[in-house]
């Protein structure tokens, strides 16, 4: 009896179906990871420049919205450094905008005749206002007296017409001092301080929220204390018009 023999199925064989399907999902992944990895030149010019113009950020939502990014945004924010704008040296405009606070702070003080009351310096914490004792308070105590009240009132019209943070610190010599007030010389100086901030506030409409007042005590003189001028200087009070970009961590 012959054997009948098993028909061969025509075609490829149906493991190949699976491995097609595969071989074709491979191929569309690396299509998708290739166009995900080719960057627009264009595009990625436009973001390198805004995160070197922060007016981009402040105006537009996005940095390449444009057609054209880079020259529209040319257009719109010129330079700094052309026209007679910022120099290279000196490009940092919150520094910029410090020194010519500390020159409006000088000639208000020139112009209002208070240059022998209060001096104006600046350093990395902002512009600083230093008020000597003998112009706020008598020896010992932390209520301003009658003729500090014009001038005080004169550098709280300048803290009106500015944003800035403002911390006023208090310090003293190194003579102790204890009385029922105050028991020592942390006490004295951190009253002095809030009574100067409380009096700015109050007469001027200011917001309290600006202002820090700090009590050093005698932790920080100018100068040694040795001599009665030397004393007559460390006793004071500092006003610090702050520089945005300073913090007072960098202190510690």
């Amino acid at each position: 009896m012959k054997r009948r023999r098993r028909q061969q199925e025509k075609g490829a064989p149906k493991w190949m179906v699976t491995f097609s399907d595969m071989m074709t999902l491979i191929l569309v992944f690396f299509i998708l990871l290739f166009s995900m990895s080719v960057v627009d030149a264009q595009k990625f010019r436009a973001i390198s420049e805004s995160f070197q113009q922060r007016q981009v950020f402040e105006f537009f939502p996005s940095a390449i919205e444009f057609e054209n990014p880079s020259e529209e945004i040319g257009e719109e924010f010129p330079n700094p450094y052309e026209d007679g704008g910022f120099s290279e040296e000196n490009s940092n405009p919150n520094e910029l905008d410090m020194d010519e606070l500390l020159e409006e702070v000088q000639e208000f003080l020139e112009e209002n005749e208070m240059n022998e009351l209060i001096s104006a310096t600046r350093d990395d914490r902002g512009v600083v206002l230093v008020l000597q004792e003998r112009t706020l308070f008598e020896t010992a105590e932390a209520d301003l007296i009658d003729s500090a009240e014009p001038f005080l009132g004169k550098v709280g019209t300048l803290l009106s017409a500015i944003p800035n943070m403002v911390k006023v610190e208090g310090h003293t010599d190194s003579r102790p001092i204890s009385n029922f007030r105050y028991p020592s010389n942390w006490e004295l100086s951190g009253a002095r301080a809030s009574s100067v901030i409380r009096y700015l506030v109050e007469t001027n409409d200011l917001d309290p929220q600006r202002f820090v007042a700090t009590g050093y005590g005698d932790t920080r003189p100018v100068v040694p204390n040795t001599t009665v001028e030397n004393l007559q200087l460390n006793r004071r009070v500092v006003i610090v018009i702050s520089d945005p970009t300073y913090s007072d961590e960098d202190t510690f």
